[in-house]
């Protein structure tokens, strides 16, 4: 069994990827700031249903911190890392810039530097479907450019893309980004629609909804999305056998570094009047709906290409909306009888 780094290891996708870890025997390491982005209360509960597990260490700690992650990885001596941490959510970015620069791209490029001098194994990293930006042409494809990001969130993805490669190709550190489309699922995050439209509509609140109903995302449910992130990091790039998913995009020529690119998602987008006719069916209560026009940072539609995921590692998502949006509401019924 390997010793792993879990970065973000209390927030929504990390906690889930954990479990799965130490599921499978594994010995892990969590690093988390437990910052304030949402309820850290919710965080640490997160924490609480990992913790108990032999094998697991946590770490309350910032990527950015070059002498704290320098001791963290001098001590355990990483296999390889999984990279989740990160100051997320497109809407948020646009207010705190500097946060999201300071965390997504320096904190990155610190964990990258920190792999290189310890010679990880593999670096599988999270980047965003946000990256597609103003693209209209869909399903999303990793063949396609990426150079208009209309958030500051997908500018600091992006580059990390971008840094990635740089220290494939320069260090040869095998690195994969997975570009995850809209994640959902028990333990979700609170700033997401599925959570805030469960809260309204069990509280009989509004619930905001953005250009009138007529958005799509392509929602994936957390199982499925453990399932692909560990399969992916199983499966490491080399020099010999890799051709890049869209470096360079506008040739298509292959790149010699150890480095890939994938989509993962869904592939069946959903319209967000859906997603709440779903929700109402399965909490037995009717929505309040207020109507607002597109916000800054948002897109119409994300949809993701996954052939390049499927045929790499066998990727197949089997989570219907149903079944998934079934799933997280008993879920938040649960953990929300419990609290005060």
């Amino acid at each position: 069994m390997s010793q792993i780094l879990v970065t973000g290891a209390a927030g929504f996708i990390g906690f889930h990827i954990t479990s799965k870890l130490l599921s499978q025997g594994h010995q892990v390491t969590g690093v988390d700031n437990l910052n304030s982005h949402y309820d850290v209360a919710l965080k640490r509960d997160r924490l609480q249903q990992i913790q108990p597990e032999s094998g697991f260490q946590f770490q309350e700690a910032d990527v950015t911190d070059v002498a704290t992650m320098s001791r963290i990885f001098q001590q355990s001596g990483f296999d390889k890392v999984i990279h989740l941490a990160a100051e997320v959510g497109v809407r948020n970015s646009l207010l705190k810039p500097l946060e999201y620069v300071q965390s997504n791209v320096l904190g990155f490029v610190n964990v990258l530097e920190q792999c290189r001098l310890s010679q990880v194994a593999h670096v599988v990293y999270a980047s965003s479907s946000s990256v597609y930006g103003a693209n209209r042409k869909t399903p999303y494809s990793t063949q396609d450019r990426v150079d208009h990001p209309v958030s500051l969130y997908a500018a600091t993805k992006r580059a990390d893309e971008l840094i990635a490669h740089s220290y494939s190709h320069l260090y040869d550190l095998p690195t994969t980004g997975l570009r995850f489309f809209t994640v959902y699922g028990p333990w979700g995050r609170p700033d997401m629609a599925v959570f805030l439209f469960t809260k309204a509509i069990l509280e009989g609140t509004p619930i905001k909804v953005f250009n009138h109903g007529n958005l799509k995302r392509d929602f994936t449910y957390v199982d499925d999305i453990v399932t692909g992130v560990l399969s992916v990091l199983e499966n490491v790039p080399s020099r010999k056998d890799v051709t890049s998913t869209g470096t360079p995009v506008e040739t298509g020529e292959p790149t010699e570094a150890p480095y890939r690119l994938f989509n993962i998602g869904n592939h069946q987008p959903v319209g967000i009047s859906r997603l709440i006719d779903v929700l109402e069916k399965r909490i037995g209560k009717p929505a309040i709906r207020e109507n607002y026009p597109m916000q800054p940072g948002d897109v119409l539609e994300t949809y993701a290409d996954i052939s390049a995921l499927q045929q790499a590692v066998g990727f197949s998502p089997s989570t219907s909306i149903e079944e998934g949006i079934d799933r997280f509401v008993e879920w938040y019924l649960s953990y929300y009888s419990t609290k005060p």
